[in-house]
């Protein structure tokens, strides 16, 4: 009999779930959308249960079209959001609160508290990040502010926090297991990322109670067993969707570096078993655990990459697809002076500026649609820029290839003006569904599908090349632009 992994892929705008075979090839995909709500400007929440039934959802629907059967399915595997936010009731299994998403705002004025009470250094010593409402911390904070009787709950143990990884596994094994992955963890802004366990000084600046969080236990082994199938699969992952895809890019070695082009963008840099921290607003944190072996990681998180693109397509009306904005940006020979700063929910990595907000810059009578569509796509290109060059100044080390996934990269042009930014090689992989495929990789690691990380490193192939095709002047003057349009939003 035929075995294979499953591997759920919950997102920020859809859950997906991908059937991979022992070569990890893909059998089939199933996704659906969901929802996302703006209560106010700079919010962003959602449903947890539309999260969790979407979940099923597409399980279900992924075994119909690959035809196989639930038995043959010999693990499961679950990337996610990762800092989105879940508070639920333990007697009720019921949400208490929307979660609210990563991208979310509304803790703005608890981070800013923090930092004025002096604590910033200590969170940033302990978690490897900086003090931002992007992270789980605020987030949780926030809830226990917002619903009757929130602290007192807590405190009593009646509320059970989770990142969307614990959420799922909590209601995939019938509510009896309550547990996150040292790489969702080390996102909560309330983990000791040196020793691997929540920190009862951070829980105290917050006033978390920590009967509320998950155990912590490593990306790659068996947690428990689900029967949303009809018969009992074991969970043998749990890891946050962009360390998955370093996982899944095969980065395994020291000074290996991926882009993923999502909702957001997210580089990953893999400082091995220790730990670096940045001096230039990147953010440390954990890759994954394997039995006893941690691996860290620099990250820079952009907010705002694949979601420009959707703002074109949903929010403007200049495209009727994503897949168009390739075709448009070729209309003209370049962006025309303009700049566009996708700054929708603040800046991230490397100037980590909450209040900045989205701008144009370079507009003239002369400016079309495709210009502006251009200018875009570029701005994904120059955010990573600005990472990478946080990066090696952090490391010094020169990056001498970037691999990249996500649903952006599919777009040649936006790959090409990437390579001429960075003036190196960008690298695209065969499969670029890469998120989905760490958390399989981890999970056949855990079940005993595959027996080791060289075994699986000769299953990688590449797709495509890109190399640098502009001049270093050329590159120098696009980027000079870039830093006065970044500088002119942030003093607005």
């Amino acid at each position: 009999m035929s075995s294979y992994i499953l591997s759920i892929d919950q997102g920020t705008t859809s859950s997906r779930a991908i059937i991979f075979d022992d070569q990890l090839k893909i059998v089939a995909i199933s996704q659906q959308q969901i929802d996302n709500f703006f209560p106010k400007p700079g919010w962003v929440e959602m449903d947890a249960n539309d999260i969790y039934n979407s979940v099923l959802y597409v399980v279900r629907d992924v075994l119909a079209k690959a035809k196989i059967m639930p038995v043959e399915i010999k693990a499961i595997g679950i990337t996610n959001q990762r800092e989105t936010t879940i508070v639920w009731d333990r007697k009720t299994g019921l949400p208490v609160y929307n979660a609210l998403v990563w991208q979310s705002r509304q803790s703005n004025d608890l981070c800013e508290k923090v930092i004025r009470s002096g604590y910033e250094q200590y969170i940033k010593q302990k978690t490897g990040l900086t003090v931002d409402p992007y992270f789980s911390a605020s987030k949780i904070r926030w809830i226990l502010d917002h619903i009757d009787d929130g602290q007192v709950r807590a405190n009593n143990g009646e509320l059970m926090f989770g990142t969307v990884d614990s959420w799922l596994v909590y209601k995939l094994s019938n509510q009896r297991t309550h547990i996150t992955d040292v790489s969702n963890a080390s996102r909560t802004m309330l983990m000791d990322i040196d020793n691997l366990c929540w920190d009862k000084k951070l829980l105290s600046i917050w006033n978390i109670p920590e009967c509320m969080l998950p155990e912590i236990k490593a990306s790659s082994e068996i947690y428990d067993y689900t029967d949303a199938l009809g018969v009992e699969i074991p969970i043998a992952s749990v890891i946050g969707d962009q360390q998955s895809a370093l996982f899944g890019q095969m980065c395994f070695e020291p000074g290996q570096c991926k882009n993923t082009y999502g909702t957001g963008c997210f580089l990953l840099f893999n400082t091995g078993e220790k730990r670096v921290n940045s001096q230039n607003g990147l953010v440390t944190t954990i890759g994954w655990k394997i039995k006893d072996k941690v691996c860290y990681a620099l990250e820079g998180s952009i907010f705002v990459a694949g979601a420009a693109i959707q703002w074109l397509r949903d929010g403007l009306k200049l495209i009727e697809t994503a897949a168009e904005s390739e075709d448009m940006a070729l209309k003209v020979p370049d962006s025309g002076g303009v700049y566009v700063v996708p700054a929708f929910t603040g800046l991230g990595a490397p100037y980590w500026d909450q209040d900045a907000r989205g701008a144009i810059f370079g507009l003239t009578r002369g400016t079309t649609r495709a210009h502006l569509i251009r200018a875009t796509l570029e701005s994904l290109a120059y955010q990573t820029f600005d990472v990478l060059e946080a990066l090696e100044n952090d490391t010094g080390l020169m990056i001498r290839g970037l691999q990249v996934d996500g649903g952006a990269c599919r777009n040649n042009y936006l790959m090409q003006f990437q390579a001429d930014v960075l003036h190196t090689e960008i690298i695209r992989p065969v499969n670029f569904e890469t998120t989905a495929l760490g958390a399989c990789m981890l999970a056949g690691l855990a079940c005993g599908a595959f027996e080791s990380m060289d075994e699986l490193k000769k299953m990688y192939n590449v797709d495509r090349r890109f190399e640098p095709m502009i001049s270093i002047l050329h590159q120098s003057r696009l980027i000079q632009g870039w830093k006065k349009a970044v500088k002119a939003t942030m003093e607005f």
